[in-house]
C-alpha cells in the first residue's frame, strides 16, 4: 500500500511520514484491496482556532469505491488518530450494512418517504417586503440559502446495496445514484439504525 503524505502551510518531517505509513497499516484489515492512502495535511493559522488548528484529510484508493475521511485537533498526531478512527468506523458500518441488506430490495417510494413529513406554511403574505442582500459579487434576493459550493460528478449505474455500500464508505448520511435497474437518479439516505430510505425521480 502506497502512502502520500502532503502538507498545506505546514511542513511535514519524515519522522511524521513514518508515523503516518505504520498507521495506516491498520486499514488494510478492514480492505486488503486498498493501494494507496493519500494524507493532506492542513495548518490553520486562525489564533482562535488553536484547540482545531490542524486539518488531517484521508483519501484512500482501492479497487472499489474511494473512501475519504478528516479531522481536526491541535496537533497533527491527534488529527490523524481521529482521521483514521473516522476511516475504519467508516470501512466496518460499510461491511456490516452489506451483510445486513444482501440481497433485500425493498424501494421506498417517493411518495412513502415523504408521507412523515409535515406539510409546509405558507406564511408570506402580498405585502412582504423583498429584501435583495449582497453576497459577495452575487445579488441574494429574500431570506433563502445561498449555494456557495456546487460538485459534479461521473455516475455510474449501481444497485441499491452498491450505493448503501458507498454511502457509509464516504460516511454521509446520504448517497445520490444512477439506479441500475430503472436507470433514473435516486438518493438513498440513512434513517434510524439500519434503516433507510430510497427517493426517486420520474424522467420524462
Amino acid at each position: 500500500m502506497e502512502v502520500v503524505v502532503t502538507g498545506r502551510h505546514c511542513e511535514v518531517s519524515d519522522r511524521f511520514r513514518e508515523h503516518v505509513s505504520e498507521k495506516l497499516t491498520r486499514l488494510e484489515k478492514h480492505d486488503h484491496r486498498i493501494m494507496r492512502v493519500q494524507v493532506e495535511v492542513e495548518l490553520e493559522k486562525n489564533p482562535r482556532q488553536h484547540d482545531r488548528s490542524t486539518k488531517v484529510e484521508l483519501t484512500a484508493f482501492s479497487k472499489g469505491p474511494v473512501i475519504r475521511a478528516e479531522a481536526a485537533a491541535e496537533d497533527k498526531m491527534g488529527a490523524l488518530d481521529l482521521a483514521l478512527d473516522k476511516m475504519q468506523s467508516q470501512m466496518r458500518r460499510a461491511a456490516d450494512r452489506r451483510r445486513v441488506h444482501k440481497g433485500r430490495n425493498d424501494h421506498l417510494s417517493v411518495a412513502e418517504a415523504l408521507a412523515a413529513l409535515p406539510e409546509p406554511e405558507d406564511t408570506a403574505t402580498e405585502d412582504d417586503d423583498v429584501v435583495e442582500r449582497k453576497v459577495g459579487p452575487i445579488t441574494v434576493t429574500g431570506d433563502g440559502p445561498l449555494v456557495v459550493r456546487e460538485k459534479s460528478h461521473a455516475a455510474v449505474p449501481m444497485t441499491l446495496d452498491q450505493a448503501l455500500y458507498e454511502m457509509e464508505l464516504v460516511g454521509h448520511d446520504f448517497y445520490l445514484y444512477v439506479d441500475k435497474e430503472s436507470e433514473r437518479p435516486a438518493v438513498v439516505y440513512r434513517r434510524r439504525g439500519y434503516d433507510y430510505g430510497v427517493i426517486s425521480l420520474e424522467v420524462d
